[in-house]
């Protein structure tokens, strides 16, 4: 499945108001990174930081509900998933052919 095969069935499934643009899906996001987040903390706090075929499988699909909300956000700004993979690669090219992918700031 491509990116853009993934972004067009997630979107299938998008239920909220389109005129909401890009506020409820950076709400979602923000909320399911802070469930992956959680899943991390509780390996760490009940099994002593080991990952275990169950906790790898629960992580992986946190990570789907963080696709989905980054298909929806992305499709709200009118960019297809291939679009931003393809702009996530020529600007971390960038960083590195220059030397710059340590240190702050987003225009690096």
């Amino acid at each position: 499945m491509t990116l853009n095969e993934y972004q067009e069935l997630a979107m299938a499934t998008a239920i909220f108001p389109t005129d909401m643009g890009v506020v409820y899906p950076a709400i979602g996001l923000a909320g399911e990174t802070g469930e992956v987040a959680e899943k991390v903390k509780k390996m760490l706090r009940d099994h002593a930081g080991v990952l275990d075929d169950k906790m790898r499988h629960d992580i992986a699909l946190e990570l789907g509900d963080v696709m989905w909300y980054v298909a929806a956000m992305a499709r709200a700004l009118n960019y297809s998933l291939d679009d931003v993979a393809r702009l996530n690669v020529e600007k971390i090219n960038s960083r590195q052919q220059r030397h710059m992918l340590h240190g702050d700031g987003d225009n690096r």
